[in-house]
């Protein structure tokens, strides 16, 4: 008789565990009051990172009024803690169900890239939802969608975390496995999506660009992970439409040739990249994940 598998994380995290097992199953609808109630305890009660949200929207957007910068962090606390039930919800909502809540508007680009026979590499963000993009990548995409990410340091949290975002087929790659994950898979149709928004540091070797009026280090991996495994890349916006609703879209981006011949310390994918996302944080501002310290570091 085959012996269960061990548990990844202390025992006193089982009722955590089935608290947020039966959370996820009720319906959404259900969920989004809990929403509502965390809007007010996080953003009038907790006041949860405001002065980090306050602080990255004036600096990102200097020409709005204080009116429009309060209008804009009410917003932003709504979406926030809606997004906070959708993600958990994933550890129990159907693949039907998720289908139809995220619409895929040009899936041929992904099928047309992974035709070569090579991996994709696809630049998302902490822009819209982007935990549906890999759970719903997973049911409308072909070939096979890994979500490169950085563990959580409690053993419950990364457990939990890890079974929500592999539930529906997709494959969850730790940052620091992102390329013997490439070199296994150079020749087979996998699709590997990088959040290539985070602030990287100086042993990163960030390209610095102006981004939302700041100077910003961004993360160039893809840069090198492109080249050395010639992979196509693809940007992947996503945005709510409605509540419970996720438009989700492909931009191509250079690589290849077009990029072969770039001038030394320049980063053509990592520089439209940056340029793609202010675009769409700019038309939704309030989509945007503000509660990070996305400027901490600063150009040397």
């Amino acid at each position: 008789m085959k012996a269960p598998a061990a548990r990844p994380y202390p025992w006193y995290y089982a009722p955590l565990n089935w608290l947020l097992l039966g959370l996820a199953h009720l319906p959404l609808g259900a969920l989004y009051v809990v929403a509502d109630g965390l809007y007010y305890l996080l953003a009038y009660g907790l006041r949860y990172r405001g002065r980090v949200v306050q602080n990255n929207l004036r600096n990102s957007f200097p020409d709005k009024s204080e009116a429009e910068i309060r209008r804009i962090t009410e917003n932003f606390y709504r979406h926030f803690t809606q997004l906070i039930v959708e993600i958990l919800k994933l550890a129990a909502i159907s693949p039907a169900e998720l289908a139809r809540r995220a619409t895929w508007v040009n899936p041929e680009l992904m099928a047309g890239a992974l035709a070569r026979q090579r991996p994709v590499i696809t630049l998302g963000s902490h822009m819209g939802n982007w935990e549906w993009i890999l759970g719903s990548g997973a049911l409308a995409l072909p070939g096979v969608m890994a979500g490169v990410y950085k563990p959580f340091k409690n053993p419950f949290v990364e457990a939990f975390m890890r079974r929500v975002r592999t539930r529906t087929g997709a494959e969850a790659v730790p940052m620091l496995g992102t390329l013997r994950y490439l070199v296994q898979h150079r020749r087979g149709g996998r699709n590997i999506s990088l959040l290539t928004d985070q602030a990287a540091g100086p042993e990163d070797r960030p390209y610095w660009t102006n981004f939302l009026h700041q100077d910003t280090g961004f993360y160039s991996s893809a840069e090198r992970l492109a080249a050395q495994f010639d992979c196509a890349v693809l940007y992947v916006g996503i945005r709510r439409v409605r509540r419970g609703h996720y438009e989700i879209k492909f931009t191509e981006m250079p690589w290849g040739p077009a990029v072969a011949g770039a001038p030394e310390g320049t980063s053509p994918i990592t520089e439209a990249f940056a340029r793609q996302l202010e675009c769409d944080i700019q038309a939704s501002p309030e989509q945007y994940l503000w509660t990070h310290r996305r400027w901490k570091h600063k150009r040397p």
